[in-house]
């Protein structure tokens, strides 16, 4: 094992909160020298590679929180950012569809949310509006949300990480390298990988599905654990493409800790439908029978894992039962566009997100980000994360200045 340069600052975790982070703090400060490590062989290789693509208006986040704060100003920055760098991107609008009088307070209060957080130009629609945007949805009325779009991720990470090398040649973007150990020393740290080690003055963690597991290596008495939920999607067919000419979201259920499945035209041409949210048996198991005995252990030997599925048993079973049925799927995509027929969808790819559980079962629903001797630590940043991860980049930035007297 090889003993390398000593940086500045070493970022751990090549997905996008973590490139944007160390991007943000090389724009500001170009004379550091950055590491960034990734233990895959590319960047963006889970959660940001796997997500639904959407850039999010911001719209169901508590007004004043990290979440709504970073999700507007960051949409902001995102859009700025792949008009500059010709990212492929589209700010084509959605609309959430109410299908029921029950839903209609629900609605109401995420239409107030979004106006608190200055999402702009939101509207109510009734159901001839939205029919006019989306004719296949049948509702009895929505919210016309114009300025959520879609994006590529994957291409997003890639120039951050490209213009981080242009910043400041002497950075590095080291990928195949796992993190195994931390050592704090009176003058820096020492971060250990499974091929060699890096002296650094600062770490910055941003672990994603992987974040408190390196909490615990850094010696944090972290209470909550992160669990998995995996997400599945369908693809529309070909011929059902034309079903959905924006994106199709419904009206989420106050009580569980999803937005529900919903239709999401790609930027590459697809129309995905999901995600559903069943517990994983593998933290990075995007296949539906994925098992790790570690990962599993780790989220069965949890009391907030149990009391998670108490809360919420019949959601959990009908959710798994989903997963394997695609005619209980299906069902679920005929409630905005009744017309969906068992042809019209096909078996897609997976996503698995990061939730951070407290041990009452309830999810630490805004972003959380610690500071513990010479590092910080992103324990929580599930969706909208990569909407708004220039925004958070800024916030690590200033917490770095504040707690590692950057100059």
């Amino acid at each position: 094992m090889n003993s390398k340069d000593q940086y500045d600052i070493a970022v751990v975790g090549g997905g996008i909160v973590g490139v944007a982070s160390a991007y943000k703090i090389q724009l500001k400060h170009p004379h550091l020298k950055i590491v960034l490590i990734e233990k895959e062989a590319r960047l963006a290789a889970h959660q940001t590679g796997h997500n639904s693509g959407v850039i999010h208006s911001g719209l169901y986040y508590k007004p004043g929180s990290a979440k709504a704060k970073n999700c507007v100003d960051g949409r902001k920055q995102l859009v700025d950012f792949a008009k500059k760098y010709k990212i492929k991107h589209e700010v084509c609008g959605k609309v959430v569809a109410a299908v029921n009088e029950a839903e209609l307070p629900y609605l109401d209060r995420i239409f107030e949310n979004g106006k608190a957080n200055n999402t702009e130009g939101i509207e109510k629609i009734n159901a001839s509006q939205l029919r006019e945007i989306e004719p296949y949805v049948e509702s009895i009325g929505g919210i016309w949300v114009p300025c959520t779009g879609i994006i590529d991720f994957v291409g997003t990470t890639n120039k951050l990480a490209e213009l981080i090398m242009a910043m400041q040649p002497k950075s590095k973007i080291i990928l195949g390298e796992k993190v195994e150990a931390c050592e704090h020393m009176a003058e820096g740290a020492l971060v250990v990988t499974s091929k060699n080690k890096y002296t650094v003055k600062y770490i910055i963690f941003c672990g994603g599905l992987h974040s408190d597991r390196l909490a615990k290596q850094d010696y944090i008495n972290l209470k909550e654990r992160i669990v998995g939920f995996r997400g599945d999607y369908y693809n529309l067919s070909e011929a059902a493409k034309t079903k959905v000419k924006k994106l199709i979201y419904p009206v989420p259920n106050p009580a569980f800790p999803f937005l529900g499945v919903h239709f999401t035209r790609m930027i590459n041409g697809d129309v995905e439908c999901g995600p559903n949210a069943v517990l994983t048996f593998k933290r990075e198991g995007y296949g539906k029978t994925d098992f790790n005995i570690k990962d599993t252990l780790n989220a069965l030997s949890y009391s907030g894992t149990w009391n998670l599925l108490f809360k919420h048993t019949d959601f959990a079973i009908n959710e798994y039962l989903r997963a394997f049925s695609k005619k209980r799927f299906l069902r679920t995509l005929q409630r905005l566009i009744p017309s969906l027929a068992m042809q019209d969808i096909e078996p897609a790819r997976a996503g698995v997100r990061a939730m951070l559980l407290k041990e009452d079962g309830t999810m630490q629903d805004d972003f959380k980000i610690v500071h513990h001797n010479r590092s910080l630590h992103v324990l929580n940043a599930p969706s909208p994360a990569a909407t708004a991860c220039l925004a958070i980049g800024d916030t690590i930035c200033d917490m770095a200045r504040t707690y590692f007297n950057l100059d």
